[in-house]
């Protein structure tokens, strides 16, 4: 069965929490240190979620209904994109990319950009992206990465 990208729904926010969690404990964790993956599971508990759901445009990758992936747009900013660790490496991250693009681009939005992990860096780099500046919050690495869409030009 093929991977449908959607938009998430108030019912997806424990599997959303879910896969993030488990994206920050699996994939994270070479890059940034526990304390810093408990702080930032923190901001994904499946109420902190349900409320990121009503508060920007999330998508989710779902296929024969598990939920895959997730990703999401507030403003010109890419928030939130983590897949399922045992999926990663399979284009859905790219799925999900080039969906919030579309968005995006249907919002006349023509920067965009993605507060990224040092883990996801090489992920957004292929996609397009540029680095802009790094933020430091104590042990915390956050790189600002921005990328310029062409309205004639498809991804």
């Amino acid at each position: 069965m093929p991977i449908e990208i959607r938009s998430a729904r108030p019912s997806d926010a424990p599997a959303i929490s879910r896969v993030i969690i488990s994206a920050l404990q699996v994939s994270n964790a070479r890059d940034y240190a526990p304390e810093v993956i408990r702080r930032v599971e923190q901001s994904f508990s499946v109420q902190r979620v349900a409320q990121l759901i009503d508060a920007r445009q999330v998508l989710v990758a779902e296929q024969d209904e598990q939920l895959l992936g997730t990703a999401s747009l507030e403003g010109q900013v890419i928030r939130t994109v983590f897949i399922d660790p045992p999926m990663q490496g399979r284009g859905i991250g790219r799925m999900l990319m080039l969906a919030i693009t579309r968005l995006a681009r249907e919002q006349g939005i023509a920067e965009l950009f993605v507060p990224s992990s040092l883990t996801a860096q090489g992920f957004y780099q292929r996609l397009g992206f540029e680095l802009q500046r790094e933020v430091v919050d104590g042990a915390e690495r956050t790189l600002v990465m921005v990328r310029r869409l062409q309205a004639d030009t498809p991804d």
